[in-house]
């Protein structure tokens, strides 16, 4: 989800207004997919972030900075080298593209003013930010040899080639009637195709807002549109027109009843008739928002450890499922017995190396039934008997290894689940840093353990109730330890799913007993921090801390409680949005 062309040229214009004549300060990468430019103007910063994650490229202002790695990376470390003091002298978009160029003049040996081009691409997952002088590429987030691109290859040292210009029309600069005239040249299509034919830079969400507001179906053929629909068409363009180029009309996201985007531009929507629209005064204000919406913050190393516990998870799950087949077929240790016994009855009346298999009266059935025993041909009748004693024997002995690794193995699997519900709930460098360390000292992480550096510090959830009851909540668990045992009083309230990986909740109660509504909200969110997020009727534990204890030689986060009571809880989202709305955990 991510701004069409068409909708760029409002926010390329905020940036022009904010950010031309400025100097870079200082340039940061909090994460693989983002860039960070700390811009100095006369008596103010601005903080323009670039971000080529797929799921909403942008570039746009930022009210904080975000969490930045300890060391920097080393995309970040050219940039800092090439264009750091840099001023820039401009900035524009290509076309109606979503391409935007920014020129920073640099100071070189000698006093030469030498411009460098920072060249952002924010096209899906084709997105990328290149360094360019005078047409060459110095350094690129997102490096493209041939064995990733037989079209286009970005390399440092190669020619840099703009995207070749769309054959359409500007609606800034063409009169409406000329794109009206193209329009009707496509009687074949459907109207929305025929605008997105005709019009420069505009994407599905334009084409179908202009639809709408000029009164017509998107998906009506063009053969079918009369006289007095094209003037309809052509007021509704001439709006889009002025809508973009206003600088009092809103940016607007339009999300389902769940807040989930539908659609975002850089003016006001109005296709989506059932959905809830939220209005911004600057698509920079929409683009931070929509960030955090999405989730497109991501801090380093979260996704790497994401796809080792998935590993680890399927590694543990395939190796659980072996051990179930082994168990199975040991619980069927005395099919082996009952085939050694009858052989041992039968062997004189058979002769060695001869058959496959014998069929006999089974010594062990009451009504007579008959017994096939397979033979290994190489093998006497004496030696078939012994390797059925002898897979007997193994089978028995395997039974008890066996559910002891079966109980191991579920532990694991358990442990695994926590952590990966842990990363799902944490979202700061040092959080991450914890979960590092966790899996280090679990062996998964073959690295050494981080040490505390000047990060900001972890730190749990804190919700409130609306009587005025804190709720704390655990993000990993390190945190859930801390909560349990250091930071909880003896007669707070623990809550926990039963029996599924989530957070530890604290109910700081303090031995007075919570009202109904606050105890459920706890129980609401313990179910919401946990992986049966989606689920109905979701089993939550609660007790008191001081009936909870920590085996010894346990791993972090694993308890075990007694004088527990459970409620059944079906999270209610739009219930909890107010309270996991609040910022209390800063």
């Amino acid at each position: 989800m991510s701004f069409d062309g068409f909708s760029m040229h409002p926010l390329v214009q905020e940036l022009q207004d904010t950010l031309i004549g400025g100097r870079i300060d200082k340039i940061t990468q909090p994460n693989r997919h983002s860039i960070i430019l700390s811009i100095r103007q006369p008596g103010q910063n601005h903080l323009l972030h670039i971000s080529i994650h797929p799921q909403n490229p942008a570039a746009h202002l930022i009210a904080k900075p975000l969490e930045n790695p300890p060391e920097p990376p080393v995309f970040c470390m050219v940039l800092r080298k090439q264009i750091e003091t840099g001023r820039i002298a401009d900035l524009r978009q290509h076309g109606l593209d979503r391409l935007l160029l920014i020129d920073i003049d640099t100071l070189a040996a000698g006093g030469k003013i030498i411009t460098k081009t920072l060249s952002i691409e924010l096209m899906g997952k084709y997105s990328n930010i290149i360094l360019l002088q005078e047409g060459l590429i110095i350094d690129a987030l997102r490096k493209i040899g041939e064995n990733s691109s037989r079209v286009r290859t970005v390399l440092p040292g190669q020619p840099y080639e703009l995207p070749p210009g769309q054959d359409k029309l500007d609606l800034f600069s063409t009169p409406t009637e000329t794109i009206i005239e193209e329009i009707k040249s496509h009687p074949e299509l459907k109207l929305s195709k025929a605008i997105l034919q005709a019009c420069m830079g505009f994407g599905p969400i334009s084409a179908k807002e202009a639809s709408f507001n000029a009164g017509l179906p998107a998906d009506i053929p063009v053969a079918e549109l009369d006289d007095a629909d094209f003037r309809s068409l052509r007021d509704a363009l001439d709006e889009l027109r002025s809508a973009c180029q206003s600088q009092d009309s809103p940016a607007s996201i339009a999300c389902d009843a769940n807040g989930k985007i539908l659609a975002m531009a850089a003016f006001p929507l109005h296709f989506l008739t059932g959905a809830r629209l939220l209005e911004f005064p600057t698509a920079s204000a929409l683009l931070e928002t929509a960030d955090k919406m999405l989730g497109s913050y991501t801090p380093p190393d979260k996704d790497r450890f994401r796809k080792l516990v998935k590993n680890e998870l399927n590694r543990a799950r395939g190796k659980l499922e072996k051990i179930h087949a082994e168990l199975a077929e040991a619980e069927n240790a005395e099919d082996y017995k009952i085939r050694a016994d009858n052989l041992m009855t039968y062997q004189y009346d058979f002769c060695n190396h001869v058959d496959a298999e014998i069929t006999v009266s089974n010594i062990y059935s009451a009504e007579g039934a008959t017994i096939s025993i397979p033979l290994e041909q190489r093998l006497t009748l004496i030696q078939n008997m012994q390797a059925y004693y002898k897979k007997y024997d193994k089978l028995k002995r395997a039974q008890d290894l066996l559910k002891e690794q079966i109980s191991k193995n579920e532990e694991e699997i358990s442990y695994l689940e926590s952590i990966e519900a842990s990363l799902n709930a944490s979202s700061s460098l040092a959080e991450i840093g914890e979960i590092h360390n966790e899996l280090v000292a679990g062996g998964y992480l073959k690295e050494k353990a981080k040490k505390k550096n000047n990060d900001k510090p972890s730190r749990p959830f804190r919700f409130q109730a609306p009587d005025g009851t804190e709720i704390l909540v655990g993000k990993n668990n390190y945190q859930n330890d801390a909560l349990t045992f250091k930071t909880a009083s003896h007669n707070d309230l623990w809550l926990h799913t039963k029996e599924i990986p989530g957070s530890h909740v604290i109910l700081r109660c303090s031995g007075i007993e919570p009202s109904e509504d606050t105890l459920l909200l706890a129980a609401q969110i313990a179910a919401h921090f946990s992986k049966a997020q989606s689920s109905s009727k979701v089993p939550v534990d609660y007790t008191e801390c001081r009936y909870v204890k920590k085996p010894s030689g346990a791993k972090p986060g694993f308890v075990i409680f007694t004088n527990q009571k459970t409620l059944y809880i079906t999270p209610d989202e739009k219930e909890l949005a107010a309270i996991l709305s609040q910022d209390s955990d800063e």
